[in-house]
């Protein structure tokens, strides 16, 4: 008879992504047998990515089939990076149901995949500060955040060393400087801008290169890149950060990772006698049959809405409302960031200079507002990414070879700066998700229905977001200054957190401070569910680090026989 596969470990990781890469890697390194599930196929670098795939290659040269798109994308198209290159890395609509109610709409961009979304994330890092943490409790919002910065400064430094981060070191005390590598040069534009707006706002606004996890130097075996720009399509050269460049790899070599791709899980088993979680449904997405797979420990990175639809749709006698949801907080308190607020005008000055390569990253002005003194329109901040760029590649060129280069660069447009604002959402318990009465995924599960909407606090952050744009452009020297107000529906941002939040009190939170189900302690949600608030920066990096920290902690505890 053939050998059965192994279906009891030390611990199962939910979900290969952001998170999953990390909790695989650490539980593995510190000793552990660790089965990664995902629901998703697996990923095979020199087949799947398409960095440098031409568009003569394709079979829409490169604007996608429409027809597909709106049958089997249909919201999923709404992302940048769903184009004809890069589609397949996102899920199928029809196969992934979702509901809203219709005066609600909410954009769930999703990877399903090994690796998940952090294969066409926009690799954007930037630490919090105790200004972000230590908000809930000083505005008396939502709940007190368990941890403060030094809790987390030393495992930000941990992923920070082992993936890479160009960026450049501005001692801001509400953006904490991080262990870069070098940081990539911004363009004559951007320098001229960031010279000027320090000299009108008194070094208040400043303007810095984006902090990102790309690399400029060859690190820990990985390339250092070399400007395609393509990156949401993969990287061969490994030069990003992703879970299948980085850190599965990584578990892989210590011989104690199982990954099993196509793995959808269905539940969380639970022991009431023992309050403790002790293994995984899953239905395994080719045969539609059903695997039960066992551990000690469990931890949960299937990012924050399939995390929280888990933890739903594993409801038991003891939990009626969903497993560790004792607090009745699970489901609240949905975030997503704000964005498509700014505006952007001509640089003068600067016609004879130009910029080679295609730099995989933009400038980023740090949040300012509410940072040493109070601001009484509204609460937290902003912040704004962009770039500077010249207009004019769109056009054909003549001639061939050499030729055809000096007839693309002869005349090239107007140097144009933009900026766009990305601010911070607050939680409100009645932004919410739930479990479909009715609609199911193609795997027979229980489909999300999702209630969000932005606030008043959100809509005058926005306001003032295109204001202090233009008033920055202004300080700039930029000319023909156009405000863009552009509607972006909630989760169109992709930065979705909250609805299992970690708190101090477990009748108010659903985690403990490291990461741990107050109720089920041999469980962990490490994803972005654990955000008590959103902060205004990207949140990739403080998810990561949550994970190396809660690894680190789980592994302590079965040492101990705590778990």
């Amino acid at each position: 008879m053939p050998r059965q596969a192994a279906t009891t470990f030390d611990a199962i990781v939910v979900g290969s992504g952001m998170t999953g890469g990390w909790a695989a890697k650490e539980l593995t390194e510190r000793g552990l047998r660790t089965l990664v599930l995902e629901a998703g196929r697996n990923i095979v670098p020199e087949i799947d990515y398409a960095e440098h795939v031409p568009v003569a290659s394709l079979p829409f040269r490169g604007r996608g089939n429409r027809q597909a798109l709106e049958r089997d994308r249909f919201v999923q198209r709404e992302c940048y990076a769903c184009d004809e290159w890069a589609a397949k890395f996102f899920v199928n609509d029809r196969e992934n149901p979702y509901t809203t109610p219709a005066d609600k709409p909410f954009k769930w961009i999703r990877g399903r995949q090994v690796g998940g979304r952090s294969i066409m994330w926009a690799r954007q890092v930037y630490r919090w500060s105790d200004l972000d943490f230590e908000a809930n409790l000083k505005d008396g919002i939502g709940t007190d955040w368990p941890i403060r910065y030094r809790d987390i400064a030393p495992w930000y430094d941990h992923v920070e060393r082992f993936i890479g981060i160009s960026g450049q070191a501005e001692n801001l005390p509400q953006l904490p400087d991080g262990r870069f590598l070098p940081p990539m040069a911004m363009n004559c534009a951007e320098q001229l801008g960031r010279e000027r707006l320090a000299k009108a706002f008194d070094g208040e606004r400043v303007l810095t290169i984006g902090r990102c996890a790309v690399l400029t130097e060859s690190h820990h075996g990985r390339a250092a890149c070399h400007y395609c720009g393509s990156c949401h399509r993969g990287c061969i050269t490994r030069s990003y950060f992703s879970a299948v460049n980085s850190t599965l790899p990584a578990a892989r070599l210590t011989g104690r990772m199982t990954l099993r791709p196509n793995s959808v899980a269905e539940r969380i088993l639970y022991d009431p006698a023992t309050r403790r979680a002790t293994g995984v449904r899953v239905i395994d997405a080719v045969t539609m049959r059903d695997i039960e797979f066992r551990a000690r420990v469990i931890f949960l990175c299937a990012s924050t809405l399939e995390s929280t639809r888990l933890l739903l749709n594993s409801k038991t006698r003891d939990f009626p409302a969903g497993l560790a949801n004792s607090s009745g907080e699970l489901g609240h308190n949905l975030m997503d960031h704000t964005m498509g607020q700014g505006a952007r005008g001509t640089i003068p000055g600067l016609e004879t200079r130009t910029y080679h390569g295609n730099r995989p990253n933009g400038v980023y002005v740090p949040r300012f507002r509410n940072v040493k003194t109070k601001h009484s329109a509204f609460l937290r901040g902003y912040a704004y990414q962009g770039e500077a760029f010249r207009q004019g590649w769109e056009r054909t060129g003549t001639g061939f070879g050499v030729e055809f280069k000096r007839n693309l660069t002869a005349e090239q447009g107007p140097w144009v700066m933009s900026l766009e604002g990305y601010g911070e959402c607050l939680p409100r318990r009645d932004n919410f998700v739930e479990l479909d009465p009715v609609v199911r995924d193609h795997w027979g599960v229980a489909a999300l229905r999702i209630h969000c909407t932005y606030g008043p606090n959100e809509r005058a952050q926005m306001a003032e977001a295109v204001t202090s744009a233009v008033e920055m452009l202004e300080a700039m020297g930029a000319r023909a200054i156009e405000p863009f107000r552009d509607h972006v529906d909630p989760g169109l941002v992709i930065h979705e957190m909250g609805t299992a939040r970690m708190g101090r009190d477990p009748k108010t939170s659903v985690l403990n401070g490291w990461n741990q189900a107050h109720d089920v302690p041999n469980l962990f949600v490490t994803d972005g569910a654990a955000m008590a608030s959103s902060g205004c920066q990207n949140p990739s990096i403080t998810y990561m680090a949550l994970t190396a920290r809660a690894a680190a902690r789980a592994v302590e505890l079965l040492n101990r026989r705590e778990l």
